[in-house]
């Protein structure tokens, strides 16, 4: 099971923006939790601690306690201040261990492909099922030496144990390729090459000397 983050919660009564301010000031973010069967649990969070918990991860695992018991929950939703980016609503789920739930992990590229090519990122992210205590952070596909040409597919992804997903296989996630411009750079450069042979193989000219004109 992976670890889960401790997070300090109170439940919370109040409710509306003026409320909502009121927690902000406090060091503190609105939160709901629904759970099971439709109940949710409306939660004040610990700012700094829920900011540590998901800026490397969006869909972190986390532990609040809730009427005495720990509660697992996975974040589902973040709300963020436009202007300074600081979190201002979290929205979450409780799960179970072993449960399977549905989540989006972003694409991560790692290695370096061949000299002279570049990699293109179709799929930014893929939407899996995952074990609740199991998601990865990310998905990666590896391009380490990779010729121009190279096209990989959600068929060619090797996913982590228990990570499944339902997009069409035949989605274009990654492709490997020469840059246009280094490409057109390279045309013009052979055709100059080839009119530059051409001049070198063609026979002299024959010409008159003035003597001859004389």
């Amino acid at each position: 099971m992976v670890d889960s983050v401790k997070l300090t919660s109170d439940v919370r009564s109040d409710f509306g923006k003026g409320a909502a301010r009121r927690l902000r000031r406090e060091g503190k973010i609105p939160a709901v939790v629904y759970g099971h069967g439709g109940d949710t649990i409306h939660l004040a969070l610990d700012a700094h601690e829920t900011f540590l918990a998901v800026r490397h991860n969006a869909n972190a695992l986390v532990t609040i306690k809730v009427d005495g018991k720990d509660q697992l929950a996975l974040v589902r939703d973040i709300q963020r201040h436009p202007m300074t980016w600081d979190i201002e609503h979290i929205d979450l789920i409780g799960v179970r261990k072993g449960e399977q739930v549905e989540v989006t992990i972003p694409v991560t590229v790692v290695g370096e492909s061949a000299p002279g090519t570049v990699v293109t990122t179709d799929i930014l992210s893929l939407v899996v099922k995952a074990d609740a205590t199991a998601i990865p952070e990310n998905i990666e596909v590896d391009v380490e030496g990779k010729p121009e040409g190279t096209q990989i597919r959600i068929a060619d992804i090797v996913f982590p144990e228990s990570v499944t997903t339902e997009m069409d296989p035949e989605d274009l996630v990654v492709s490997v390729i020469v840059p246009q411009a280094d490409a057109a750079i390279e045309e013009v450069d052979a055709a100059l090459a080839a009119e530059q042979s051409a001049e070198d193989e063609a026979p002299a000219e024959s010409g008159s000397s003035e003597e001859d004109s004389e």
